[in-house]
């Protein structure tokens, strides 16, 4: 298919940001990828390697870095692959560079902890004549970056342009499957963080792969609860950016959300936990923010609560723990 996309931009030099820049560089295309920190930008450039964030994978010479927000000007598309709670300041920044109408691909999984807002929201609050697009689904960096197969949810309103987009994306191992429903692609994205704490704490404490096995369902029921209520699609959060996205974070300690929940469950404190990463845990932000929006919508979402309830240091890890096991037996449905 003939695509006039050919100049990308990527927002945000961390292991994701750098995949994503990774996989589009090819003949025929431009990827520039925006890095806060300089010498991120300069160890791309020159060593062809993201030595802070994505060590150990050689990167495409072609692939070029930027501490310049600016130098994104004339991009056919952007994506923005800055952490949920850095989002609007990175968009903000690119007032008056982008072209009207240059879609913009959301990839940051969160909820913004200061508005309650999805990035969507965000991205029309900053940059209203950007077109959004949402990209999510069971995709690890690394996995990513080194061309091992993946499939991702790839949401846009406008399927023409969403097909061309992705055809100028795909590759034989990067698989994006188009869709209409951002705001479930976005849910479950943000919400699957909040429930592999759960599923980490789980495992930490010792519990068993049968009580994780049961998280990750209920969990699911209670995404898809939360969905539903906002007026997304049952289908989006059976997908590949709802179950497929729950299932692989939940399941690996590559996932830095699992892994947090893991030494919560060994008895690591949370602030030791995150002074001893250089990466954003995102679902310790968006825990806090999922449960106001879950009661706000009259939405029950035990699991996220009691994470949050973690998190924000109401209740220990065990009487957590206690709290979900004690409650009453119900009917299994989505709606209980």
């Amino acid at each position: 298919m003939t695509t006039h996309f050919k100049k990308f931009g990527v927002i945000g030099g961390g292991a994701w940001g750098t995949a994503i820049a990774q996989m589009l560089t090819r003949e025929g295309q431009d990827v520039l990828i925006w890095c806060r920190e300089p010498d991120v930008a300069e160890a791309i450039n020159t060593a062809h390697e993201n030595t802070a964030f994505l060590s150990g994978v050689a990167l495409k010479p072609a692939l070029k870095a930027t501490s310049d927000l600016a130098d994104l000007a004339g991009m056919d598309a952007v994506f923005a692959v800055a952490p949920a709670q850095h989002t609007r300041a990175t968009l903000k920044a690119l007032k008056g560079t982008l072209k009207p109408g240059t879609p913009v691909v959301l990839c940051s999984k969160g909820i913004e902890l200061a508005t309650g807002e999805f990035m969507t929201q965000v991205l029309k609050d900053e940059l209203p004549d950007a077109v959004p697009a949402v990209m999510s689904g069971p995709s690890f960096a690394i996995d990513v970056a080194r061309g091992l197969p993946t499939a991702v949810t790839f949401a846009i309103e406008d399927e023409a342009l969403g097909t061309e987009l992705i055809a100028a994306i795909s590759t034989p191992t990067f698989r994006p499957y188009l869709a209409h429903d951002l705001l479930g692609a976005e849910i479950g994205g943000a919400v699957k963080n909040v429930l592999a704490i759960a599923c980490g704490i789980a495992l930490g404490k010792g519990l068993g792969r049968s009580a994780h096995a049961a998280l990750i369902a209920r969990g699911s029921a209670e995404m898809t609860r939360l969905a539903l209520k906002l007026g997304a699609e049952r289908e989006t959060l059976a997908g590949l950016s709802g179950l497929g996205d729950l299932v692989l974070t939940c399941s690996s300690e590559t996932s830095r959300n699992m892994s947090c929940g893991m030494a919560l469950g060994k008895g690591e404190s949370l602030q030791s936990i995150l002074d001893a990463r250089n990466a954003v845990t995102e679902g310790v932000a968006t825990a806090p923010v999922l449960r106001k929006l879950a009661a706000e919508h009259g939405v029950e979402m035990p699991i996220c609560d009691a994470v949050a309830a973690v998190i924000e240091g109401e209740i220990s890890v065990d009487e957590a723990i206690v709290r979900l096991l004690m409650r009453p037996n119900r009917a299994e449905a989505v709606t209980a």
